[in-house]
This record gives structure tokens, C-alpha cells and sequence, in this order.
């Protein structure tokens, strides 16, 4: 029997935001938990299967950010966090440790809702591939260098098969490259086809994921040789073909 529900947990210490935020979403059928703290957070993780956590890195006594970092450590489930207007180090911290997307504090319901439909849609396998589908991936499956990337599966191998983890951004963007090797894609665009016109855009979050990617597939991060970034206008993939 199938998953009749998707589940997100909400993790804020402030109970009138908790109660808003469940309200609105079960409103639209989504199954809610909710955790004040970070005890909560994980005893809810580890109770059952999560689709998306909504993250306030303001959480009173407790650091959001090493919230956000025991999340990871654990867990690949999407991740939206929820910061306060002004913190874009903290929002560039906690998209370095591995977040989906975030949202500013005072929020839109209704931007809130948005954001997770589409950080839900990213996890969720594409119904049928896009035009300029490398021909080499017309399986789902897309090497390059030694690296294999199951589209389908959602899954990165190394060149001795061995699975590599990647959070669902750094999944989105990696993806997005390898469809498209041998051109310059800009920042503007990554954001586009990573998370649709609509998203707000910030530059620094793409080069973030730009640098957690490769930490994870370069043979030497400080050099580059796949993601190669060109000067003032964005970022180019050179892979060798597999």
C-alpha cells in the first residue's frame, strides 16, 4: 500500500508559529509534526519518515545552525529554514551545511507553501526528461569522469561504484550541469532551472552549492576541473565523457 500523505515536521519553539503554519498545512493535506526543540526534532526523525523539515534557526537557547548540522549528519530529508530578516550568514551557513531553500521571517503563508510544493517537486523523480537530454542519458543514467549519475534513482556513484551522498540541492544543480556540459549556465539561470523563476533570487546560495559539489566530485576542490567557474558570468561543466 502506497504513502497516502506527505509528512513535514515543523521545528520552532514559538507555539504560535507552529499552530499557524500546521493549520495552513493540513489545510492542504499534508500529514504535520511539530517539535520545540531539538530533543523533539530528532526523537520525531527517528519515529518515522519525514518528506521536508521546516527549520527556525532562531530557536531561543538552542542554535539553529547545529540543528541544521545534526540534521545532516543523519538524515538526507529536505530541509526550508527560516531565518530572520538581515541573517543572510546564517542563511549562507546553513545552505553550506546542506539546506534546501529558505525563507525569511516576517513570512507569506502562502510563500511558505510555495517554497515547499517546490522543494517537494525537486525530490520527486521528473515524469519524463527535458528536450536537451544528453543522449547518453536517455536511460536516466548520465556518466562523466569516472562518475555515474542515476537520475532516476537519484543516486551519484564514484568511479568504484561507491555511493555519494548529495543533498537534494546539490542533487537539482549537479543534474542540471550534466544535462547541459560545455556551456556557460549563469547564476540567474542555475537559480531557474534549479528552483524555477519564482524563487527568490540569490546568487550566493548557487555559489555555495557550487563549492559543496565540489568538495564532493573534484579530484581537487581548490582547482577544479568539472565545475569551472567563468569570471562575471557563472559557471561551465567540462566533463570527460564515460
Amino acid at each position: 500500500m502506497g504513502k497516502v500523505s506527505t509528512t513535514i515536521l515543523i521545528v520552532d519553539d514559538h507555539e504560535q508559529i507552529r499552530s499557524v503554519l500546521r493549520s495552513m498545512l493540513e489545510q492542504e493535506a499534508y500529514e504535520v509534526l511539530e517539535a520545540a526543540n531539538g530533543t523533539e526534532m530528532m526523537a520525531a526523525l527517528k519515529a518515522q519518515p519525514v518528506d521536508l523539515i521546516t527549520l527556525d534557526l532562531s530557536m531561543g537557547k538552542e542554535n539553529g545552525l547545529e540543528l541544521m548540522r545534526q540534521v545532516r549528519a543523519h538524515n538526507p530529508v529536505p530541509v526550508l529554514l527560516v531565518t530572520a530578516k538581515g541573517s543572510e550568514i546564517d542563511r549562507i551557513v546553513g545552505l553550506e551545511l546542506g539546506a534546501d531553500d529558505y525563507i525569511v521571517k516576517p513570512f507569506n503563508l502562502r510563500e511558505v507553501l510555495a517554497r515547499i510544493r517546490a522543494v517537494l517537486r525537486r525530490v520527486e523523480p521528473s515524469p519524463s526528461p527535458p528536450a536537451d537530454l544528453a543522449a547518453d542519458a536517455s536511460d536516466g543514467v548520465i556518466g562523466f569522469s569516472g562518475w555515474t549519475l542515476d537520475t532516476r534513482a537519484r543516486e551519484l556513484r564514484n568511479a568504484r561504484r561507491q555511493p555519494v551522498a548529495l543533498t537534494t540541492a546539490e542533487f537539482d544543480l549537479l543534474e542540471v550541469m550534466a544535462r547541459r556540459p560545455a556551456r556557460v549556465l549563469t547564476r540567474e539561470g542555475l537559480i531557474d532551472l534549479t528552483k524555477g523563476p519564482d524563487s527568490a533570487p540569490f546568487d550566493r546560495a548557487i555559489d555555495t552549492l557550487i563549492g559543496r559539489l565540489r568538495k564532493k566530485i573534484e579530484p581537487d576542490c581548490e582547482r577544479p576541473v568539472l565545475i569551472k567557474t567563468v569570471r562575471g558570468v557563472g559557471y561551465i561543466f567540462c566533463p570527460q565523457s564515460t
